[in-house]
């Protein structure tokens, strides 16, 4: 964890979109994303997003068939909860070739001071697990961290 390295901070970390499409899209009881979504409601870790960001979720989760009433839903769940990062234009840098929408995505959790940033996109598969100090990962290793530091229902 970054900052000081107290047991008690709590890991910060931004989603990508298709984190949250998974989340909303899954029928298993078991969903890893899911139960993501349960952790940060519990306060579990601090979720970063950015203007940039919850554009494009919004925008994503209409197009696979999300409720416009469930997305407005949602979105005010992040405006009550979530950690809103202001990302300038010009810490939206160029590094992800071959899809630069994601490059929002990774300045959000860089000027956020992201732990991690959690994604199924392989275009981050690029970067090599790390970028600035962000650790890229998967949900499942990420659910694996949170975990450690709070067990649900415990």
């Amino acid at each position: 964890m970054k900052g000081t390295g107290e047991v008690t901070e709590r890991l910060r970390a931004v989603l990508d979109t298709n984190v949250f499409v998974s989340a909303f899209l899954s029928r298993s009881p078991t969903s890893p994303t899911q139960e993501l979504i349960q952790r940060w409601e519990a306060h579990e870790f601090t979720l970063l997003v950015s203007d940039g960001l919850v554009d494009e979720l919004a925008e994503k989760l209409i197009e696979r068939g999300i409720s416009q009433e469930r997305v407005i839903e949602f979105l005010a769940l992040l405006g009550r909860l979530a950690e809103w990062v202001d990302v300038p234009d010009e810490a939206v840098k160029p590094v992800i070739e071959a899809d630069p929408d994601d490059d929002i995505i990774l300045a959000c959790a860089v000027v956020g001071d992201a732990d991690y940033l959690v994604t199924y996109d392989p275009h981050f598969d690029v970067l090599g697990g790390e970028y600035e100090g962000v650790r890229i990962t998967r949900a499942l290793p990420f659910l694996k961290a949170v975990r450690e530091g709070k067990p649900l229902g415990e």
